[in-house]
Formats: structure tokens, C-alpha cells, sequence
């Protein structure tokens, strides 16, 4: 256990951020899971997309994950619709 008062308050930050990044992670998850169960509709990823802008945005993840993670969504995405537009 730290000693320092300062230190203390930094163990307690720093679980509050362990927390709030957990929760927001877990959404990522099931918004990502959710595109993949309606198949790749446009609402589902656009949803999906949003979060992840959002996650990059407070820092959270990455830019260059959210990057990648937004293109294999749009990759997905787009060999469905072409998959539908063929059939």
C-alpha cells in the first residue's frame, strides 16, 4: 500500500480509470458483436463506428486500433452489401 498521501489518491484515480475504460471496452465489444449478429446492416455498423470514434477520441484505444478496427467493420460491411446486390 502506498504511503504518501499523494500516492493514495493516485491508486484511487487510477481504478476509477481502470473502471470507466473497462465499461467502455465491453461496449465496443458488444457493439462490434452486435454488427456482426444483424449482418453487417448499415445501422449496426454505423452505431459500431460511432463508439469507436468516440473511444478515440477520450483516448481510450489507440487511433491506429480504431483505424483498423473501423476498416475490417467496413471490409465486412461492404462484401456483404456486395454479396446482396449480386444474389
Amino acid at each position: 500500500m502506498p504511503i504518501l498521501k499523494a500516492s493514495k489518491k493516485a491508486v484511487i484515480k487510477s481504478e476509477k480509470r481502470r473502471e470507466r475504460n473497462e465499461y467502455y471496452r465491453i461496449a465496443l465489444k458488444r457493439a462490434l458483436d452486435f454488427a456482426k449478429k444483424s449482418n453487417y446492416s448499415e445501422e449496426k455498423v454505423k452505431e459500431a463506428i460511432k463508439i469507436i470514434d468516440k473511444l478515440e477520441s477520450k483516448g481510450i484505444i489507440h487511433p491506429n486500433t480504431a483505424a483498423r478496427k473501423k476498416s475490417n467493420l467496413m471490409k465486412k460491411f461492404n462484401l456483404k452489401n456486395k454479396a446482396d446486390t449480386q444474389a
